[in-house]
């Protein structure tokens, strides 16, 4: 696994959202919130296994994100996710109790995805340019 750069990890931890797009068939993305725990970058369908995106996500397993101007190829984990308990505490503190109840639901945390950076043969360093 690839980690986050110390800049990719500055641009994030400013961001309130990110576009995800899933595969290669240049489908549109989608704006959704995202948390960092440990390093580790985390989004979750509030509306569970049955989203068109997350399935998406869980059927191709890379992708991309967006955040503002930069873009950068990633690798979606479905499978392997850290104990809820904790990305439940960080959505509550990035979004607030009422937002944050959306993401810490039954259902989103059956459709948590950890997001990766792709390994890159071009040397990019990341999100940041």
């Amino acid at each position: 696994m690839t980690t986050w750069t110390p800049g990719d990890l500055a641009v994030l931890t400013g961001a309130e959202s990110l576009v995800l797009t899933v595969g290669d068939d240049g489908h549109l993305g989608v704006e959704i919130g995202m948390v960092l725990v440990d390093g580790e970058l985390y989004v979750r369908a509030y509306r569970g296994v049955r989203s068109s995106w997350y399935q998406a996500a869980h059927r191709h397993s890379h992708g991309q994100i967006r955040v503002g101007a930069v873009t950068r190829d990633v690798l979606l984990d479905t499978r392997d996710t850290r104990p809820a308990s904790e990305i439940d505490a960080a959505y509550r503190y990035k979004y607030g109790q009422a937002a944050g109840a959306l993401a810490v639901s039954p259902a989103a945390h059956a459709a948590t995805i950890r997001i990766d950076p792709a390994p890159s043969s071009k040397g990019a360093t990341g999100l940041v340019r």
